[in-house]
């Protein structure tokens, strides 16, 4: 008996002492994921390939991947590069360079996450202004008649799954750093409002855009959808839901409802994956069409979503051990180590959109696998950064 009491206590002794090589092993990627990219990109601002300065989307989601590491580490570099760009682009009085909030562009609203750790640690009355005034943008922002965001000003009526990440866990912060009870609600709204409009009960996924006025090209005349599913865009709605209930009080009365909205889509997504690989394809269903490719901006957001989900407790638990052989698989599809010694994630596509006054983007699935696909795209480097951390938590 003592014996089998031995063999079993030195069994469970090895199996924490892997676990723990492993959880190292995702600190080190995220690590060496965040080196990387600032060696590829000097100056923050020249995150996804930009030229010239800008307030974009991308540049939030990979800063603030850095910031989590800074944050997990200690590392004073990782923070400084961060504050570097917001230092270049808030000006003094607080404005932000080329971002213009009547433009009604959801995607800026994004990078405002930034600055809350920045101005917690500087408390540079700037940032409160710049903060502020992306609030303030989304509160006249357009909206449909049931009250979800127009994606831009220049795609009237549209609901597009990506804009749910870009600014609903920044609304969700602010309202809980600035106690406005009743934002907690509209940030709810934008997720369920989307249930109610984009799910498709056939797949249990969600269609790319929602066109309310039924004009745009692309949306089908009766319903207002875009035609396919696109998975980047499914993977934004998913990552919005875990990010925001970070900051959802546990007793709104919506929270319910958007854990269930979770557990559907997570359940829904095992059936599209890849049986070889494990991973996802760029048009979502349709993996056995000719042209169709695994995609790693998506695969990525899954696996964020399912192992978030699951530490927070709003997934099974079993989906804590799909997250994590779905990471080992991504490790093995799409991460590489290049000649100088940086890492690399292949096989991201650069961009997707609808519609557009140039070069008309249709929602075909001609349309998905036609746009060009890079290395390194932010919207797969932040999401692995962030995730490599979850799994070293």
């Amino acid at each position: 008996m003592r014996l089998t009491k031995l063999i079993i206590m030195r069994m469970f002794m090895l199996m924490m002492c892997v676990w723990a090589s492993l959880e190292g092993m995702a600190q080190a990627n995220a690590i060496k994921m965040a080196d990387s990219d600032m060696k590829r990109n000097p100056e923050a601002w020249m995150i996804d390939f930009s030229k010239a300065l800008k307030w974009n989307y991308c540049h939030g989601l990979v800063m603030q991947s850095i910031l989590q590491v800074w944050d997990k580490t200690g590392n004073t570099k990782y923070y400084d590069y961060v504050y570097d760009y917001a230092d270049t682009m808030v000006n003094t009085d607080g404005t932000i360079k080329t971002y213009n909030a009547l433009d009604y562009n959801i995607d800026r609203v994004n990078t405002g996450k930034i600055l809350f750790p920045i101005l917690n640690k500087t408390g540079e009355q700037r940032f409160v202004t710049a903060i502020e005034l992306q609030r303030e943008q989304m509160r006249t922002h357009p909206r449909t008649s049931g009250g979800s965001f127009w994606h831009k000003k220049v795609y009237p009526h549209q609901v597009w799954l990506d804009g749910l990440y870009m600014a609903g866990p920044f609304l969700a912060q602010y309202a809980k750093e600035n106690n406005e009870q009743a934002l907690f609600t509209d940030v709810a709204l934008q997720i369920t409002d989307v249930r109610k409009h984009l799910y498709d009960p056939k797949t249990g996924l969600y269609f790319h855009g929602w066109d309310e006025s039924k004009q745009q090209r692309w949306s089908d005349p009766n319903t207002g959808l875009s035609p396919h599913f696109w998975s980047r865009s499914i993977g934004w709605y998913m990552m919005s839901i875990v990010d925001v209930l970070d900051f959802l009080p546990a007793n709104h009365t919506s929270r319910p409802e958007i854990i269930k909205i979770l557990q559907e889509l997570a359940a829904s997504l095992e059936k599209f994956r890849d049986p070889e690989t494990g991973m996802w394809y760029q048009v979502t269903d349709l993996g056995y069409r000719e042209g169709n490719y695994l995609e790693s901006t998506g695969s990525i957001m899954f696996i964020y979503a399912w192992i978030k989900g699951a530490q927070k407790g709003y997934l099974n638990e079993n989906y804590l051990e799909k997250g994590k052989k779905a990471y080992d698989q991504y490790l093995a599809q799409f991460v590489k180590t290049e000649e100088d010694g940086t890492c690399s994630i292949t096989d991201c596509c650069s961009v997707a959109g609808l519609g557009g006054e140039k070069n008309y983007r249709d929602g075909s699935f001609e349309y998905y696998i036609s746009e060009p696909i890079r290395d390194n795209d932010p919207k797969a480097v932040g999401p692995f950064i962030m995730v490599s951390l979850l799994l070293n938590r």
